[in-house]
């Protein structure tokens, strides 16, 4: 075994390596050994031997094996009859292989590998010369708090419901109701493409701001408009174009499905000076195997947010696609804690959200957060306008240290979702366990 193929994590970051984490369960019991075919066979190598492979080439090229670990960790002998072992692998790329682009960083840590059996790629870690070359989000978290003139409560956003369907004039109608009720953020569904026969591109956003100044001008709050440009990749730049000029405020797209390099170029052009906002739809295909695919905190917190993602829709435990609570809060903290100079990406926690859920999700990630609910304001029995209040008065009363019950005996507009979830578990989704 070549000792090329080897290195410390320390040494791989001075040299500007990226670290890929990988999980791996195998029958194997040689596990540097299939280390070291990872390493090769993601940088400079194959199956076998070929002439151009030099060592001075691998040195300069190849892929270092950077830690292997077995869990549990044995040290002296194994367990009689195990079938397969669990293992934790580091392997480091030199960025000198790839461009700082998303594309051939996914081929590189997760190409061919992605057929070896039960394996997982769990992180990446990257050098500070790699991240240099990635602009990240235009605005982050603070910026879309300076547009909109909230300094510190969590946000509201509110998807429009029905999802497709409706023609512009009705979705301005809807936008006008949520807005005067509180909402901070509105964002076409992501099942609405760019620009159907019936609801064009121009004409809905046209309509829908024109509802939203209305809408400022009554309660001097401003509401954010994300309109879905999701299209064929060649065609997402006219259609950010033609929704700005518009008069769109705010962009939406489906990064799991048109990709974290068409994201990136829009958000990297100087010419789209509006947030993004990045949809989860699709993520799960990639994320939800024990056994397979990218970690769901790598794949929605960090490679979003260096794609450009000023905002992304995050899934919760206490919606209608839970997910385990670490997995979401470590997507939250990938989202905002300090990564060298790229800014945060505004959390978005979607996927079910209700009022009774505000006041766990705030315990758990604090205020720089946004509650993104469709279902919870379209469907308040009072109406939309209603259920937009209703979310603003679960947020002030947790700020305010309140229980939901409490607060609602003074707000009739809370006071009625409560009544409406009465058949759950109140004590539950109100969380008054306590």
């Amino acid at each position: 075994m070549n000792d090329r193929s080897f290195a410390f994590p320390e040494v791989a970051f001075d040299n500007d390596y990226m670290i890929a984490t990988y999980y791996i369960k195998s029958a194997t019991s040689d596990a540097i050994k299939f280390a070291v075919a990872i390493a090769e066979e993601q940088s400079t190598g194959t199956w076998i031997e070929v002439p151009g492979e030099t060592n001075t080439l691998k040195e300069k090229f190849g892929g270092k094996v950077l830690n292997v670990f077995e869990v549990p960790d044995y040290e002296t002998e194994f367990p009689e009859g195990l079938k397969e072992r669990d293992y934790i692998i580091q392997v480091g790329f030199p960025v000198t292989n790839f461009n700082p682009q998303i594309p051939m960083l996914l081929t590189t840590v997760i190409g061919n590998i992605a057929n070896a059996g039960k394996l997982k790629l769990l992180d990446i870690n990257f050098p500070k010369a790699y991240t240099d070359q990635i602009g990240g989000p235009k605005f982050g978290i603070q910026g879309v708090r300076n547009i909109l003139g909230v300094p510190t409560r969590p946000l509201v956003n509110n998807m429009i419901k029905p999802c497709t369907g409706w023609v512009p004039a009705e979705g301005a109608k809807m936008a006008y109701d949520v807005a005067v009720g509180g909402v901070d953020i509105i964002k076409d569904d992501e099942l609405l493409p760019c620009d159907l026969s019936f609801n064009r591109l121009t004409e809905r956003t046209k309509l829908i701001m024109e509802q939203l100044r209305k809408a400022e001008e009554e309660t001097g709050e401003k509401t954010l408009y994300t309109v879905n440009i999701t299209d064929d990749v060649w065609k997402m730049r006219d259609h950010a174009l033609r929704a700005i000029e518009a008069g769109a405020n705010a962009l939406m797209i489906n990064f799991y499905t048109c990709g974290f390099s068409a994201a990136q170029g829009l958000a990297e052009d100087p010419d789209i000076n509006v947030p993004i906002l990045a949809h989860v739809d699709f993520s799960g295909a990639m994320f939800s195997s024990p056994w397979h695919g990218i970690s769901s905190p790598l794949l929605m917190g960090k490679l979003a947010r260096m794609s450009g993602a000023d905002m992304a829709i995050i899934t919760s435990p206490y919606g209608k696609f839970p997910v385990v609570k670490n997995k979401y809060l470590l997507q939250v903290n990938n989202c905002r804690n300090p990564f060298y100079d790229i800014k945060p990406t505004l959390p978005m926690i979607s996927g079910g959200t209700t009022q009774g859920s505000i006041p766990k999700i705030m315990k758990d990630i604090g205020n720089d957060s946004c509650m993104a609910a469709g279902g919870a304001i379209h469907g308040h029995p009072m109406g939309a306008t209603a259920g937009a209040a209703s979310m603003r008065q679960a947020i002030d009363a947790t700020l305010e240290g309140k229980s939901l019950i409490e607060y609602a005996k003074d707000h009739k507009e809370l006071a009625a979702i409560i009544d409406t979830f009465a058949k759950d578990d109140v004590s539950d989704l109100f969380d008054l366990k306590k």
